[in-house]
C-alpha cells in the first residue's frame, strides 16, 4: 500500500497531455486485455466522449526522475443518476500493491461528484483479486451474464449505490 501512496494519480486531458501519455495507456491496454476486450483500437474515440474519462497512475521508474505508467481506470457517465468503470488494469509487475484500489477510489470520488447514484461495472467470475476489490470497496453482485465476454466466459454485473 505505501507504493500506492508515492504514486501519482492524473486525469487524462486528451487536448492537453501529450500524445505519449495517451500512447503509453493504449500500449497498456494491448498488453492486459484480450484483443477482442481491448479498446485499443477505439481508445482515441472513447477519450473523445464527453459523458467519459481517464485518470492513470504514475510511478517513479527508479532512475532518477523518471516516470511510468503503471495502471489506469476509464469510466463514464451512462445518465444523470448512474456511471460505470469501463476498464480498470495496473501492469502486472505493479498489481497487490494498492495501485488498482487507489484508481478505483479516484474514479468512484470523481463519478459521486456528479451526484450519480450508482456505479455499475463487469467482471470475470475467475478474476478472484478484481471481485476482492471490488467487494471491498462496497461493490455487490447484481446478476451473472452468461457469454459477455465470449462464448466461453462469463460475468458478473456489480453495482456501488449511494444514499442520498
Amino acid at each position: 500500500m505505501a507504493a500506492a501512496a508515492a504514486a501519482a494519480i492524473s486525469e487524462l486531458d486528451p487536448l492537453k497531455d501529450a500524445a505519449a501519455v495517451v500512447e503509453e495507456i493504449v500500449r497498456l491496454e494491448r498488453k492486459i486485455f484480450p484483443k477482442h476486450e481491448s479498446l485499443s483500437k477505439s481508445f482515441h474515440d472513447e477519450l473523445r466522449k464527453k459523458n467519459s474519462g481517464v485518470m492513470y497512475l504514475k510511478t517513479n521508474k527508479g532512475k532518477e526522475g523518471e516516470e511510468e505508467i503503471v495502471g489506469y481506470v476509464m469510466y463514464s457517465w451512462i445518465s444523470s443518476l448512474c456511471a460505470s468503470i469501463t476498464k480498470l488494469a495496473v501492469k502486472e509487475g505493479h498489481r497487490r500493491q494498492g495501485h488498482g484500489e487507489a484508481l478505483l477510489k479516484a474514479a468512484i470520488q470523481r463519478c459521486r461528484r456528479r451526484k450519480v447514484q450508482r456505479i455499475c461495472l463487469h467482471v470475470d467470475p475467475t478474476r478472484i483479486d478484481a471481485l476482492c476489490l471490488y467487494r471491498k470497496l462496497g461493490f455487490q453482485i447484481d446478476e451473472l451474464i452468461r457469454q459477455y465476454y465470449s462464448p466461453e466466459r462469463n460475468a458478473y454485473r456489480m453495482y456501488l449505490e449511494f444514499d442520498e
